[in-house]
């Protein structure tokens, strides 16, 4: 099993390598013309071409270009009401004579529809009805009986990836514009999300200066963040952690003789409210701490606490 899966790839490479030779000035002239477009991308396929059309246009949608998915089909029982006259039309159809697709081209025609074709066959009926042609043309099915669609809809897949990523560089896509498009995923959360959002506000470990050992135990206990502020928010002089403590044990076991200021750190970290959460958290990781205050460093006011792992 092994090897016919090393072969499949084998045939898919090759026929990779093939389609990118395949490439010439059409593709820079569909690009443009999407680049240049008022409207959105819209991607119709069916079957296979359809799966593959929808992920191509849900890729362009995520990086920078308004797009989505049309079948074929539901797109001649109506949904071609979705078609605006500004919109660029890609039809998928690897045959390029899919009769669903075909029934699609005089309306596209009418509605004065830019239409790029993705095809295997550059003299196809839809090849021939495109404003650009983006050849897709394979040598081998990686399917033994060269039957299923293997290598066409990898080609496929990859010519809208390439197509995605060109405009990516063209409009000059950055991080901050993904994550704003995935403001659910871990990217998002990273580049949009600020300290504030997640820092904790209520119910903070506060101590004074003169409390006994146990009552920092207790406190450090029941605040649950593995530290006490010792202070209040207006004016934090310092903070104990739980490695604060065990430092002070090892230098003195005898709990009676040790004081706050023995234990405690007096200048500990504060960041900004503002500060995005990649980088508080980088910052943590070089400095080596879990945990960090959230306030005026200057005027030492606190507005919360911010834990790396309290997600």
């Amino acid at each position: 099993m092994k090897d016919i899966a090393k072969k499949v790839f084998e045939v898919e490479i090759e026929s990779l390598q093939h389609v990118a030779a395949l490439i010439d000035e059409g593709f820079d002239a569909a690009a443009k013309a999407i680049l240049n477009s008022k409207g959105k991308l819209i991607v119709i396929g069916i079957g296979k071409s359809g799966l593959i059309g929808r992920k191509i246009a849900a890729t362009l949608a995520s990086t920078g270009t308004p797009s989505f998915y049309l079948h074929s089909a539901e797109a001649f029982h109506g949904d071609l009401g979705m078609v605006g006259s500004d919109d660029i039309v890609i039809l998928i159809s690897y045959s390029g004579e899919t009769d669903e697709v075909l029934k699609l081209i005089p309306f596209l025609k009418w509605n004065s529809n830019t239409i790029i074709g993705i095809t295997g066959n550059p003299e196809s009926t839809v090849a021939k009805n495109s404003d650009y042609h983006l050849n897709v043309g394979i040598i081998n099915e990686a399917c033994p009986l060269k039957l299923a669609p293997t290598s066409s809809t990898t080609a496929t897949l990859v010519m809208g990836d390439a197509l995605a990523v060109a405009l990516m560089e063209a409009r000059g896509f950055q991080e901050e514009d993904f994550a704003r498009f995935h403001p659910g995923g871990s990217l998002g959360r990273k580049l949009l999300v600020k300290v504030k959002d997640l820092m904790r506000t209520e119910a903070l470990p506060f101590i004074d200066n003169q409390a006994a050992f146990t009552e920092v135990l207790l406190q450090m206990s029941k605040g649950r963040l593995g530290m006490v502020i010792i202070g209040d928010a207006g004016n934090v002089e310092g903070i104990i952690t739980d490695g604060d403590l065990r430092r002070a044990l090892l230098r003195n076991p005898d709990t009676s003789q040790l004081t706050i200021t023995d234990m405690m750190t007096h200048s500990p970290i504060f960041l900004n409210s503002d500060e995005l959460i990649n980088r508080a958290e980088q910052l943590m990781i070089d400095k080596k701490i879990t945990t960090v205050l959230v306030g005026d460093a200057t005027t030492r006011k606190l507005e919360g606490v911010y834990q790396i792992y309290n997600q």
